[in-house]
């Protein structure tokens, strides 16, 4: 018998124990449409076992969406009851340190609860200083100023994180050689917590004071003589007594009218005083912040235009 024939008759032995592996194992000849089956069972099974999360449900996006409740139940309340407002505004702006703990917590942290935190606050602030504009006419386009950038500084940071690092960048990963305070405020839990807690404290100080200084609302005690009641109008008191009108129909003084001169302003001015230097702070931070952003997204560009030339 040659080699060849002998090679032959190992090569089908070997088969046939196979073979018979097979049928002793599985009770049928395995096939390569019964093991993709086979892999397709499996993952169904696996998919079945995975949790079936609901994002929006979170812990912390629940808190979100109260802090959107209270938000705008103190906007219901601006114009004519400055101590409501101010308290429901204050524990919305509070619970924004208690939504990151609990996505902390519970290992909840996502894109989505991020996004609804910011929205949120600048939301907030920025109806506060629309308030404020209209308050203090002469200042306004002070607050219009830090609308814009406040919006425009937050809006490019997140943008430029998410464009340049990924949807799973975060928008508090800063490079310590970027900026020493931004760095700071977004690495320390600590410096941010007080610089977000007293700016807006600085803008509710203010927002208290053009209802409670004669100092910087003059129109606060000084009625026009022999002046004609005001029809009704959206938030106002509906024919008030002479008397109890003001210089300026459109000072926060006129809206809160007789409820303005029993605010005592030490408060208020204490608030403002104590916060003003951190509310700098933060404006600081915000154009550290936009500036940036700006160098993010232009070195982006460049290395997209050198790849797109090759």
């Amino acid at each position: 018998m040659s080699a060849r024939t002998r090679r032959q008759k190992a090569a089908l032995a070997s088969q046939g124990e196979e073979s018979e592996e097979s049928l002793s194992n599985n009770g049928s000849v395995s096939t390569p449409s019964k093991k993709r089956t086979a892999s397709k069972k499996r993952s169904r099974s696996s998919l079945r076992d995975e949790p079936n999360e609901n994002i929006f449900l979170f812990a912390p996006n629940l808190i979100g969406y109260f802090r959107v409740v209270l938000a705008v139940a103190s906007l219901y309340y601006m114009p004519l009851h400055p101590r409501t407002c101010s308290i429901l505004y204050s524990v919305s702006c509070l619970l924004d340190a208690l939504d990151g703990y609990a996505a902390r917590y519970y290992n909840q942290s996502t894109t989505f609860g991020a996004v609804l935190d910011m929205v949120t606050d600048r939301c907030t602030t920025s109806c506060l200083l629309v308030f404020l504009s209209s308050a203090w006419p002469r200042w306004a386009i002070v607050f219009q100023g830090l609308i814009s950038l406040d919006l425009a500084s937050h809006y490019m940071h997140m943008y430029a994180t998410l464009s340049v690092g990924g949807s799973n960048q975060s928008h508090k990963k800063i490079d310590p050689k970027a900026n020493w305070a931004l760095y700071k405020y977004y690495n320390s839990k600590v410096v941010l917590f007080i610089c977000c807690a007293l700016n807006e404290a600085f803008f509710i100080g203010i927002y208290l004071l053009s209802f409670s200084s004669p100092i910087l609302s003059p129109s606060l005690l000084q009625p026009l003589p022999d002046a004609q009641p005001l029809s009704a109008q959206p938030g106002n008191p509906a024919n008030p007594a002479p008397s109890s009108l003001f210089a300026s129909p459109w000072s926060a003084g006129a809206l809160e009218m007789a409820r303005a001169n029993k605010i005592d302003s030490q408060i208020p001015w204490i608030i403002t005083i104590v916060s003003a230097p951190i509310m700098l702070f933060k404006q600081y931070v915000n154009v550290i912040q936009l500036v940036h952003a700006s160098q993010l997204l232009a070195e982006s560009d460049k290395q997209t235009r050198r790849a797109s030339r090759k």
